[in-house]
């Protein structure tokens, strides 16, 4: 299907439309939380406005009645509180959640193709209607002294602008309505409005859609020019628009009118001695990409990457005195080849604001079902992290938010008993640390109940009868499949499913899950996610005959230590003597059984690295290669997975290497010798040319 002027596929400008709704509703969600906790202002009201119009602008386009039938309401009920005739009341705040949340569900359906059922919403239209009607009676007790010019507004010494503004005759079908502009100029200042109505057909040949009527406004205001452009920046495309500047409203000393072309349309004169005004911010100019393209691009950058690694693998062996140009162009190549591949990681950055804006609805809901009072507390929206983490994102943060209410938060009269305020706080933050993203889920609910975990598992057969855990090793048992210690299994929870599924989804996108809780006081989970799934800065080190890749964001130092910094400790292995503190020592060779001749770190390397919220340990390798920027493939994907390794990248070389977990390389070597798992050896090269073309 396509259009009939351009053969522009009509399905795309669908796609790109409800791609611009999802957008339009987290602005739409975030502008009103800021409403709802007394944050937002007159520009955020605008703003809420304006998501709600494009919307039904653009439903109108496609033909979906009930979408734009709903908005339009909703839309009404806005204006209605722009004009400061419905104040922002918290039962009002309210209504506009629920309205955005079922606005939501019918753009939603209507993506789908699929049909809601016919009251879906009706309670919700029908109490925006009752809250209009209320402020309607009061406006008609409210005497009009003249309709055309806002006798309130104080027009001395402000600019009048003459607006010729004619509707192209599908602008109605569009769902763009004259009266709403009409109102906005209002707000401006003082109006008087002549309607054009000689385009008007006789009665028979009127078509009911159509627009025919023309008008000249005339508008005196203190407003700057962009801000009387903005009014009509939805119908730019549906119009002919003509604003000229007339001069002072003062009249003493009005400027010349400008000496505009007749004709001209939709430009502002400005008079030649005008004062000098602030210039309007220039728009952030943007186009829409498929992801597909964007991603086709990431691997290209990322093969270029590989081979940039290779040529200066090469050029390693030249003579500097013989092929100075080449080594120069090689280095200037690299330096180009990383300018590229942060440009085009910043092209798949997004802010993680459009995960967060879902959950404030999620607590909503699900605070209503369980008859709880919580709030969610967000920061660090803007935190930018790839787009594909983003969209993997959403069904762990919900499943964690979900628990946290059905299990963290108590309810109202329970936490008054424990001395706590009555409602709950759910905090979601996001941040960078370290060269990864860190998302915190923290609650201020009961808890975990360690002896309640520790005994659920032993029934389950998770944990020997008489077994010794530690605090951390008992809550770790919460992310065991089919572990659960709901008594009851409800719609909500109760099944066993949940964190041992997020926990997998968090590992898929190369993060780590972690949680801390004190009984009575409320748990925290920590989300350590890459902040890009495609390139990373390593160390390459060496252990026999096998290289591994370190992320340098988890590298503090290295260093060759004395015997005498070395003690063995029963039980635990070694220990580093650094500066007064004592490191545990992770010899690498023992990870993954590899034959080498380096077993003393007194001969060796030993890299100091920080584990997300583990501590820092000392890291035994045979010796540094270099650091290199390598491209990270799924190891999963391509192989199978493997403890201790994160990923696989291609060398300058040609050789597979596998990029080092540094958090549970503690977990496979502990230093007591008796829980050591040797891995399987590192020697995945038959899948070597497979890798190389992998996402």
């Amino acid at each position: 299907m396509t259009t009939q002027n351009e053969g522009y596929p009509l399905e795309q400008f669908r796609k790109t439309y409800f791609e611009e709704c999802a957008e339009l509703l987290d602005a739409l969600q975030a502008n009103l939380d800021s409403l709802s906790n007394g944050s937002g202002d007159d520009d955020t009201l605008h703003a809420i406005f304006r998501s709600v119009h494009s919307i039904k602008g653009g439903a109108g386009a496609f033909g979906f009645d009930g979408l734009v039938a709903f908005s339009h309401v909703f839309e009404s009920l806005l204006d209605a509180m722009r004009e400061d005739k419905i104040p922002a009341t918290p039962d009002v705040t309210q209504l506009l959640l629920r309205a955005s949340d079922a606005l939501g569900d019918i753009v939603n359906a209507a993506r789908a193709d699929r049909a809601l059922p016919a009251d879906f919403a009706s309670d919700i239209r029908s109490a925006m209607q009752e809250v209009l009607l209320g402020a309607s009676d009061e406006a008609d007790a409210t005497p009009i002294q003249n309709e055309t010019v806002a006798a309130a507004v104080d027009v001395s010494g402000e600019q009048r602008y003459r607006i010729q503004f004619t509707p192209h005759s599908e602008m109605l079908q569009k769902a763009n309505e004259p009266l709403l502009l009409v109102k906005q100029l209002r707000k401006l200042g003082g109006l008087t409005i002549e309607a054009d109505v000689s385009k008007l057909p006789v009665l028979n040949a009127l078509e009911p859609e159509a627009a025919y009527i023309g008008w000249t406004f005339v508008l005196e205001t203190g407003a700057p020019q962009s801000a009387v452009h903005e009014v009509f920046e939805f119908v730019e495309d549906d119009c002919d628009l003509k604003i000229e500047m007339l001069g002072n409203s003062a009249g003493e000393s009005a400027e010349p009118p400008p000496s505009a072309a007749p004709g001209a349309t939709a430009a502002i004169a400005t008079p030649a001695n005008e004062p000098a005004a602030t210039p309007a911010p220039t728009p952030t100019q943007s186009i829409r990409v498929d992801v597909d393209k964007v991603d086709r691009l990431v691997n290209l950058v990322g093969e270029l990457v590989i081979t940039q690694a290779m040529l200066t693998e090469q050029g390693t062996l030249l003579p500097v005195d013989q092929y100075p140009a080449m080594l120069h162009g090689i280095e200037a190549l690299a330096q180009s080849a990383r300018e590229l591949q942060e440009s085009v990681m910043a092209i798949r950055a997004q802010p993680v604001k459009s995960v967060f804006a879902r959950m404030p609805r999620v607590v909503r809901d699900l605070a209503a079902t369980l008859h709880k009072e919580v709030r969610i507390v967000t920061a660090g929206e803007m935190t930018e992290i790839d787009k594909t983490v983003i969209e993997q994102l959403n069904d762990p943060l919900t499943h964690m938010i979900r628990n946290a209410l059905d299990h963290g938060i108590e309810g109202p009269d329970e936490r008054a008993a424990a001395g706590k305020p009555r409602q709950g706080t759910i905090h979601l933050s996001a941040a960078q640390r370290s060269g990864r993203i860190v998302i915190e889920v923290s609650d201020d609910g009961r808890g975990l109940n360690r002896e309640k975990v520790l005994a659920k598992a032993q029934d389950r057969g998770l944990v020997a009868p008489g077994a010794s855990l530690t605090d951390e090793e008992i809550d770790n048992l919460i992310f065991l499949p089919a572990f659960s210690t709901a008594d009851v299994v409800s719609n909500i929870s109760g099944r066993g499913v949940g964190m041992d599924v997020v926990k997998r989804n968090v590992q898929a996108l190369g993060g780590r899950i972690s949680v801390q809780s004190r009984f009575g006081h409320g748990s925290k989970f920590t989300l350590s996610l890459p902040l890009t799934l495609a390139v990373v800065d390593g160390m390459v080190v060496s252990v026999g005959k096998e290289t591994f890749i370190l992320p340098l964001t988890a590298i503090i130092e290295s260093l060759r230590p004395q015997p005498n910094d070395i003690h063995p400790v029963v039980g635990r292995g070694d220990v580093l003597a650094l500066r007064g503190e004592y490191l545990p020592l992770t010899y690498l060779h023992r990870c993954f059984a590899i034959d080498t001749l380096v077993t003393d770190p007194c001969q060796g390397i030993v890299i100091i690295v920080q584990r997300d919220g583990a501590g820092t340990i000392g890291i035994v390798v045979d010796e540094l290669l270099g650091q290199q920027q390598v491209v990270v493939k799924s190891l999963e994907a391509n192989y199978d997975a493997v403890d201790g390794i994160s990923g696989a990248t291609i060398l300058g070389n040609g050789r597979v290497a596998l990029i080092l977990d540094v958090t549970h390389l503690r977990e496979i070597d502990d230093g007591s010798g008796g829980n050591l798992k040797p891995q399987r050896p590192a020697q995945p090269i038959e899948v070597q040319e497979d890798m190389t073309h992998a996402a």
